[in-house]
């Protein structure tokens, strides 16, 4: 049956068909397909079948090569220039002029797609459809008339039956492959200019849809975009996956492959083969060419890559290396495909392979993987046969707008799953590779940089199973491996990627029991919403009456674009910034590391004892972020950094919660920034003793600091010639002993005297080399007077490098130390420890800041008292702060905590006062006179409020909340805001939570600095005192046990007429004391008439601390706790409850131990 007369020409048809006879090894030729029905229907004879090539039979056609016409924006823009082979691109075959019969039927636009690959790897993404427009006759020759057949060969005469047509090319560049959005644009601008006439130029809808239509984003996901009162398109925020953007469609892939080409072509990608894929359909060609090179994620396919390859370049097809290069099925109607090159047809479903070579099988993959793999495929396959009907894409050319919810909901999730499936076989395929990583720990060498070393390749090898080592030593010689190797050892723009993979890794790991079903893609979600944003098309003008403009734009021909006719965007065309490594440090975490810190403390804040190491955790975290602005700030940067390592390993022997790892890295980051590579070398041992495995962002940190920071000199001349000036001194007292002796004897032969005047002799020569050496020592060094010692310490500081090195200062201290052999000497840590930043016991978070020099005191100290004990609105009871702390929960959004009377949940506040006093204080003052004037100042003193500051009172955030607000906050105003004066307004609860952490835990910070610098205490030194109980006692109660122990003398409290005498206090002390604490608690409820307003437990116990110091909590804890069981057989447990005579939970007193030394009261 032949096609009618009006059939266009450019649709496919049955060009040719062959037979073939199976019994003689005859199979179907290339590009053609076999009809599996046998022809011999008889029992004898051999089997038959027919088989036949569908491909597009063009005649009387020119061919041209593709040129662009006219563009816009006309200029290219400095981060997005348009490429010079976009126009080939489009028209892959070559523009053709073509003569058609006059009743041929009108042709629908061809809809493609290409990708483009910059020398960067930046992609730019294509959408452009073909089309057919009249052409003038009157533009070609004689010669090119009659090759068209519109002249008669003989008489020349014109032939009036034919029709005249080219074909032109339209399409959009983009950095997103908004592929089904940029074909409902682009035919919708097609049907624009062959109809009319309109109001309307063409350029403004192009303006319109280029510079007001907004990126999807998380706060508008949906952008309806109403192109006319007919036709709409719908842009959706893409899909938020930690793996790379590409225009892949596995749906594709998997419908025109099966499962068992797919995993066919997998291996061939794996082993870097020379694949050509080839079909009739353009857009179907990039969408699996991306999915091949997507499927094989985490590898990067770095050989050459063209999925719509125009023909013009088709000597690609001969390179001496391996590529995936897609072209026209028609490319095989004018060349042979080369020998060694497999060949892919999308539209027959086969693979063509030279008979020379083995040919590929899947079965070549590790056996239990890829068999695992080719039934997930299987399963997905007969899936995709029932919900992909067949006429779906024809709709679609045909312009049908479609709910995407509705319809392409499950095709997405099928799309995933797909996708899915592969991920899982390259996480299982690449299991354990991190254990093999070899990180530098010395010098870098000129090999240092090599694959060899910086993997081991023999000993991952020899953890394969042996049926497997073929194919792993294949995969280990690809340029996509040792690029792998060299991403995951160094900083790269594709750190979230492999991150993501790593932790695809360990969800497949053995201990598994069916790693089939643990979900490795999980998107997030938390931003997708139904809000949708209206963009409405340009507004048409009107006439100065109110009537409508007459309609003067009509086209014959789709138009050369005039610049007059668009409209001019205020702002110039936005283009997506490419991602790349930061060279400074990032102290804030990816997204998987945030998930996985929600899951660990959803775990944990349901086990006691593990709530509050997670939260210490999250403390140090907070200090860690911190850390780039504190060293920057400080003069001897090296000393800080140091400090920070002590920091380090004090958290680690804290137990926390499996320490962060961004503080590890930040670290690792400051370490290469400011030239420290041994540091960072011991901070990876750190790291490895508490038993994290460093991620790929960390680990490329790591190398990327030991590599470019400048190492220690081997040679190290200073300490040569030191060395050598220890040899002679050792050398000169050698000869001394002798001659001594002769001296002491008297004795001398003649013999003797030659060895004596030889000794003497060299005892002179030596005196000379010491005297020169010294000399020369001493002329190297600076003189240095009293006030200058400090600031040469820091200047040998900071070149201070070695992992372990005494620092001592004076030149006795520096002779002492060169001169002292390297077994025998004693290490000295150069930064002081945690411990030893630390106030004394008494006191332990009596801190201050700033150096008040005695020859200039300051005018006034300000005392900043803090406190986080928070009233309960419900129960009207005070909630101190491990309490507040045992009742936050993991939700790092949420500010509220529960009360452990009423259980009712509230905000805690954190409250702070200035007081400041006429006297002046040096901080280089001993810390032990800080503890007396601790133990002798009220809690809450009278001092005068320096400018009439009243209190300040800002919300207590968890450490889960505050560390992700400071992130926020960091990722919005930078790094700089933390060492700004209006960081302390601007940003005044995050400031003051932070001071109060990192004072809990007597961490090092310049924030008083900042308060310091404020109006409020200017030219002033602060100390901070962060207190147990309120800074505002009720007046209406009575004063709190511990503060009549210490003003009992005093006649101030008197006028509250409390019941407690300086006798019942002794008594309750006496009870306490002789474990009788059941006895205190008795007579307290019988000498109290009413109600108490307070926690019986914190009466006594604060009076414990005011009488017997802090090294009794954990003793009274004991003794309140037996105490309260036996009272609740004889009053019962909800008396004493409504009495406020309970203990406090295990959590809070948890707490309480991790943040030790307790508060001060």
């Amino acid at each position: 049956i032949r096609a009618l007369d009006s059939q266009g020409l450019h649709t496919l048809g049955v060009t040719d068909i062959a037979l073939l006879l199976p019994s003689k090894a005859e199979v179907a030729p290339h590009t053609f397909c076999r009809v599996d029905k046998n022809l011999n229907t008889g029992m004898w004879g051999p089997a038959l079948y027919v088989c036949y090539k569908r491909a597009v039979a063009k005649a009387n056609a020119l061919v041209y090569e593709a040129s662009l016409i006219s563009r816009y924006p006309e200029d290219d823009l400095e981060a997005f220039p348009l490429p010079e082979s976009v126009p080939v691109f489009c028209l892959p075959m070559g523009v053709t002029v073509e003569s058609w019969p006059l009743n041929t039927k009108y042709q629908l636009p061809v809809f493609s797609t290409f990708v483009l690959t910059s020398a960067s790897g930046d992609k730019v993404y294509g959408a452009a459809i073909q089309f057919y427009e009249s052409f003038p006759r009157e533009l070609l020759s004689e010669r090119q008339s009659i090759r068209l057949g519109l002249l008669s060969v003989v008489d020349r005469r014109p032939i009036t039956n034919r029709s005249l047509q080219v074909k032109k090319s339209i399409c959009v560049l983009s950095h997103w492959p908004f592929f089904t959005v940029f074909q409902k644009f682009l035919t919708f601008i097609y049907r624009y200019s062959i109809s009319g006439p309109h109001v309307l130029p063409l350029e403004k809808h192009i303006s319109s849809f280029m510079h007001n239509v907004p990126f999807p984003s998380p706060q508008r996901p949906r952008i309806l975009v109403q192109l006319s009162p007919y036709d709409n398109l719908l842009l959706c925020q893409p899909v938020s996956s930690p793996l790379p953007l590409s225009g892949a469609s596995f749906l594709k892939l998997l419908q025109n492959l099966g499962p068992e080409n797919a995993c066919t072509l997998l291996l061939a990608v794996l082993t870097e083969h020379k694949l050509l894929l080839h079909s009739l359909r353009p857009d179907v060609l990039t969408s699996v060419s991306e999915a091949l090179v997507s499927m094989s994620f985490p590898l990067r396919w770095l050989c050459p890559y063209i999925p719509l390859c125009p023909l013009q370049m088709a000597d690609v097809l001969l390179a001496p290396m391996p590529f995936i290069v897609g072209v026209h099925s028609s490319y095989f109607d004018l060349y042979d495909p080369p020998a060694d090159v497999v060949c892919v047809d999308l539209d027959t479903n086969t693979i063509f392979q030279s008979d020379d070579k083995k040919p590929l099988s899947w079965r070549s993959l590790p056996r239990k993987h890829s068999k695992t793999l080719f039934n997930t495929l299987t399963n997905l396959y007969k899936t995709l046969e029932k919900i992909c009907t067949p006429g779906q894409e024809e709709a679609t050319l045909e312009f049908l707008l479609t709910d995407y919810d509705q319809i392409y909901r499950r095709q997405k999730q099928l799309e995933l799953e797909i996708q899915e499936a592969f991920l899982r076989f390259m996480s299982c395929l690449l299991r354990g590779y991190r254990a093999f990583l070899l990180p530098i720990t010395q010098a870098p060498s000129d090999t240092a940089t090599d694959c060899s070393s910086l993997f081991n390749l023999q000993g991952f090898l020899k953890s394969r199973d042996r049926t497997q080592q073929k194919f792993y030593t294949q995969l280990s010689r690809t340029q996509m491996f040792t690029q792998f190797i060299e991403e995951c050892s160094f900083v790269s723009d594709r750190h979230a990627c492999l991150e993501f993979f790593d932790e695809c890794v360990q969800k497949v790991r053995v201990d598994v029991e069916k790693p089939d079903e643990v979900r490795l893609i999980d998107l997030d979600e938390t931003h997708s919403g139904e809000h949708t944003v209206f963009i409405m098309p340009p507004e048409e003008p009107q006439e100065p009456d109110g009537s409508e403009c007459p309609a003067l734009y009509s086209y014959e021909t789709f138009p050369s674009l005039r610049t007059e006719l668009f409209d001019q965007p205020q702002d110039q065309l936005r283009v997506p910034t490419k991602g790349s490594a930061p060279s400074s440090p990032a102290p804030r975490r990816t997204k998987q590391e945030i998930k996985l810190a929600q899951k660990r403390a959803q775990k944990y804040s349901t086990v006691p004892d593990m709530w509050s190491k997670c939260l210490l955790g999250h403390c140090y975290g907070l200090w860690f972020i911190y850390l780039p602005t504190f060293v920057k700030a400080e003069t001897a940067k090296v000393r800080a950094l140091h400090t920070a390592y002590d920091v380090l390993k004090h958290m680690e022997n804290r137990k926390v919660v499996l320490p962060d790892e961004v503080c590890y890295r930040i670290l690792m980051q400051l370490c290469g920034q400011y030239g420290q590579p041994v540091l960072a070398v011991r901070v990876l041992l750190e790291m490895k003793k508490a038993g994290i495995t460093p991620n790929t962002i960390t680990y490329g940190y790591y190398n990327k600091a030991v590599l470019e920071s400048k190492w220690p000199s081997t040679n190290q001349g200073g300490r040569l010639r030191w060395a050598k000036l220890r040899n002679v001194l050792l050398a000169v007292a050698q000869f001394r002993q002798p001659i001594r002796q002769r001296q002491k004897s008297g004795s001398v032969g003649s013999r003797g005297g030659q060895s004596l005047s030889f000794i003497l002799w060299l005892y002179n020569i030596l005196l000379t080399c010491l005297l020169g050496l010294i000399k020369t020592l001493l002329s190297l060094m600076q003189p240095a007077g009293p006030r200058d010692t400090i600031g040469r310490n820091k200047g040998v500081d900071e070149n201070y490098n070695n992992v372990s090195s005494p620092s001592r200062g004076g030149l006795a201290g520096k002779l002492q130390q060169l001169l002292t052999p390297t077994r025998h000497r004693v290490s000295v840590r150069r930064a002081a420890s945690v411990d030893d930043r630390r106030p004394g016991k008494a006191s332990a978070l009596w801190m201050s800041f700033g150096t008040c020099d005695r020859s200039d005191p300051p005018p006034l100290c300000v005392q900043v008292l803090m406190s986080s004990c928070s009233l309960c609105r419900s129960c009207n009871s005070l909630v101190y702060d491990e309490e507040i702390m045992a009742g936050w929960t993991s939700d790092d959004s949420n500010l509220n905590s529960s009360c452990p009377f009423c259980s009712a949940s509230f905000v805690p506040f954190l409250n702070q006062d200035h007081h400041g006093s006429t006297h002046s204080f040096s901080s280089s003052s001993s810390l032990s006179q800080s503890a007396s004037v601790a133990d002798s100042t009220p809690s809450f003193p009278q001092g005068s409020s320096v400018g009439g500051a009243p209190q300040v009172a800002v919300a207590y955030l968890s450490p889960l909340v505050l560390r992700k607000e400071l992130e926020s906050l960091l990722e919005n105003e930078g790094e700089a805001v933390l060492a700004q004066p209006q960081f302390l307004d601007s940003h005044s609860i995050i400031f003051w939570n932070l001071v109060w952490y990192f004072q809990r835990l007597g961490l090092p910070s310049n924030l008083l600095q900042l308060v310091r610098a404020s109006a409020l205490s200017e030219n002033s030194a602060v100390r901070v005192r962060l207190l147990w109980d309120t800074l505002t006692p009720d007046t209406d109660q009575w004063p709190p046990l511990y503060i009549l122990w210490r003003i009992h003398s005093k006649a101030f409290w008197r006028r509250h007429n409390h019941p407690f005498t300086l006798s019942f206090l002794e008594e309750v002390l006496r009870w306490v004391g002789m474990n009788e604490v059941h006895k205190a608690v008795t007579l307290f409820l019988d000498t109290l008439s009413k109600q108490p307003g307070s926690s019986l437990y914190r009466e006594f116990l604060f009076l414990t601390l005011a009488a017997m110091g802090k090294d009794h909590v954990a003793a009274f804890d004991k003794k309140y706790k037996a105490a309260y069981t036996r009272l609740s057989g004889t009053l019962g447990r909800d008396e004493l409850r409504k009495k406020r005579a309970q203990p406090p939970s295990p959590k809070a007193v948890d707490c309480r131990r991790s943040f030790h030394p307790p508060l001060e009261c």
